[in-house]
């Protein structure tokens, strides 16, 4: 028998240049997202799947002092009980405190999360300015650290939004906050892909998560996808078909979930005297008919694709459709933190990348070879490999330089406070 290659449980080298400078960048970047939220909104938990504002700034601080701070000689944690109530599922490192009891936590204050986050990011700064040579490992747990920060960028985004809407005074984010400019998107076109083999996951230079691995190659039956992702328009005649109503488009479990949660549309569309409105960062505002549909669950989108005569692709499908596209759309740089329509582009598919998470058929599984980083970061991905689904493409609340085409977002299949969205995909006639 073949002796596992050490390699595979490491995380993939990343370069150390300037590391110092995208650390401060991207620890700045949630800093700015929480500036609009008053004390209290950062205080706040709306639902078990969410977390605190507050809880957020804290773990993502948390995750640099435990995995790379502590293994410092001489380090001493100037709050040694936060090892515990900031700790999100690492049960390697000691007991997490209790997720759905996180908006409990009132102390610490909001100004002494901002400060222990001032006293770990001056001792990070301090142990990446000594200069080189470094470390190779501990700059790949710090890199690791900023694209899990990165993470929770679009989790503070998402929570906020659901917290903001459990108010019933319907308040703003942002108040300045507007919808990307865009006109009526074209009208679907369906873009043939023949079989044959090809190979997905990630395998090359650059950062990748470890659930990225290994590339292998994958068979795929010919398949048509849609050049661009479904539309409020083309949801809304699913609604006022009686789509909800009709459990023959339905899994089982959607259609009974759909009964828990009364669901009657997207999360956050409100229907009123005048129509649809929706509930935006910035605040209450009419459905925008050429919009990507969003926040949407998978049982949502997959008895949408059933009403459509369609279907979800699986993530095989959508990455070999995305080989070569460019990496572009409206993601959270853009401020809007909400989906643009897309730009038509006639023979290619649209909006791959940013605007709304795409669900696609596929369970959240390990890559045929995978295997865990080695130690606690085995935690962070491989264990939740159960009862989930694949969704690709990142969304307008995703940093740009976090999203890449084999990247595999995960999440519940009754999951729709995230940006989540839809595209179709067929098979031949």
């Amino acid at each position: 028998m073949l002796a596992p290659r050490a390699e595979a449980r490491t995380l993939l080298r990343v370069p150390a240049e300037d590391l110092a400078s995208r650390f401060r960048a991207v620890r700045a970047a949630t800093e700015r997202l929480v500036e609009p939220l008053s004390d209290e909104d950062c205080a706040i938990q709306s639902m078990p799947d969410a977390s605190p504002t507050k809880w957020h700034l804290a773990h993502t601080t948390w995750f640099f002092e435990t995995l790379v701070l502590e293994r410092q000689p001489g380090y001493r944690s100037p709050h040694p009980a936060y090892r515990e109530l900031f700790n999100s599922y690492y049960q390697s490192l000691g007991e997490p405190y209790p997720r759905p009891r996180r908006g409990l936590l009132s102390r610490p204050s909001l100004d002494q999360v901002h400060s222990y986050r001032a006293q770990v990011d001056d001792a990070i700064l301090s142990l990446l300015e000594q200069g080189e040579p470094r470390d190779p490992a501990l700059t790949d747990v710090i890199e690791l650290g900023l694209q899990h920060e990165q993470q929770h960028q679009e989790l503070l985004v998402t929570d906020v939004k659901h917290l903001l809407s459990c108010n019933p005074l319907g308040p703003a984010y942002l108040e300045k906050a507007e919808s990307p400019p865009g006109g009526d998107p074209a009208p679907v076109e369906w873009l043939a892909f023949e079989p044959g083999l090809g190979a997905i996951g990630h395998d090359g230079p650059g950062f990748a998560f470890d659930n990225e691995r290994p590339r292998h190659r994958v068979f795929v039956r010919p398949f048509a996808l849609a050049s661009r992702p479904a539309t409020n328009r083309e949801y809304l005649a699913f609604v006022e078909d009686g789509g909800y109503e009709r459990p023959e488009l339905w899994l089982s479990d959607g259609f009974a979930a759909l009964g828990r949660g009364g669901w009657r549309a997207p999360l956050y569309w409100r229907r009123g005297p005048e129509g649809w409105s929706a509930l935006t960062v910035a605040g209450v505002r009419p459905v925008r008919a050429e919009e990507p549909v969003c926040h949407v669950s998978y049982f949502e989108a997959d008895a949408f694709a059933r009403w459509s005569g369609a279907r979800l692709p699986s993530e095989a499908e959508w990455e070999l459709a995305a080989a070569g596209a460019p990496v572009e759309g409206h993601f959270a740089e853009s401020g809007y933190f909400h989906p643009a329509p897309t730009r038509p582009r006639p023979g290619r598919p649209t909006a791959l990348f940013g605007d709304v998470w795409e669900w696609t058929a596929s369970a959240y599984a390990p890559y045929p070879g995978f295997r865990p980083l080695s130690g606690p970061l085995g935690e962070y991905n491989g264990k939740f490999m159960c009862s989930q689904l694949v969704l690709r493409g990142g969304s307008c609340a995703t940093p740009a330089s976090h999203i890449r085409p084999t990247y595999r977002n995960f999440f519940y299949p009754d999951a729709r406070w995230q940006f989540s969205g839809i595209r179709l995909a067929r098979d031949p006639a």
